[in-house]
């Protein structure tokens, strides 16, 4: 059983992948990424991970399409994003997956054009097309972007959310950004809040909830590699 935080429960769910006609189940234990991928027809083909700021859950989605020799997309689909919105790519790296500093009043005050959408709303339609496109065009993992609420209409897709405790988390941060504790917990909080407020007004979901996911994983209690492991058991 995974090891999780109160504010989550657990959900996993077993996936089967065919061969020559038969279902096979995934040899528990088993090292995926060491079999002979060519034998296999994978039955979920794409991998999405949200996470929690500092959770880590990005090295861990890099990784697991390391090991599984798939594509992996992340800050990289910026342009692509971009390219779609006619917006900067700065632009879409500060805003494509936050919501307004000003948070959910600013979605209701946004400015509009004559078709009624918001800048946000163009952003947000413009990530979805991208995301459905390399969704549809390869195996891969993708990272934030609401992906797994855009792709909920396939059944190919295992859904993945990494948490992790704040003490593990503001060390991260720490560490990456370099500064100090209450600087990091302050950028956790912030990037979370607006994580949140853009997901909960797009899907009208609630960010972080197990039943939106397939798994949910904590990295400080189970650690990068067994999270990894875990994931790459369920493909």
């Amino acid at each position: 059983m995974c090891s999780v935080s109160p504010a989550y429960e657990v959900s996993a769910h077993f996936f089967y992948a065919e061969k020559g006609g038969r279902i096979l189940s995934s040899p528990k234990g088993s090292d995926f990424a060491s079999q002979n991928k060519e034998d296999y027809k994978i039955a979920k083909r794409i991998i999405t991970i949200s996470r929690e700021f500092g959770s880590g859950g990005r090295f861990i989605g890099e990784e697991v399409a390391k090991k599984l020799g798939i594509a992996y997309y992340d800050k990289d689909i910026i342009g692509q994003i971009a390219e779609q919105s006619g917006l900067s790519p700065e632009y879409i790296k500060e805003n494509a997956e936050l919501s307004p500093k000003k948070g959910l009043f600013a979605y209701a005050f946004a400015g509009r054009d004559i078709t009624g959408k918001s800048i946000e709303d163009i952003v947000y339609e413009a990530q979805r097309k991208v995301i459905l496109e390399l969704a549809g065009k390869e195996p891969c993992v993708i990272v934030g972007r609401n992906a797994h609420y855009t792709l909920k209409d396939r059944d190919d897709v295992l859904n993945v959310f990494i948490h992790g405790d704040m003490p593990e988390k503001t060390q991260r941060i720490m560490g990456l950004y370099n500064v100090e504790e209450k600087e990091a917990v302050k950028i956790i909080a912030d990037t979370d809040k607006r994580r949140m407020t853009n997901y909960n007004f797009y899907t009208e979901q609630r960010w972080g909830k197990a039943s939106n996911y397939t798994l949910c994983l904590n990295s400080s209690q189970l650690g990068y590699d067994r999270c990894e492991k875990i994931i790459l058991d369920c493909m």
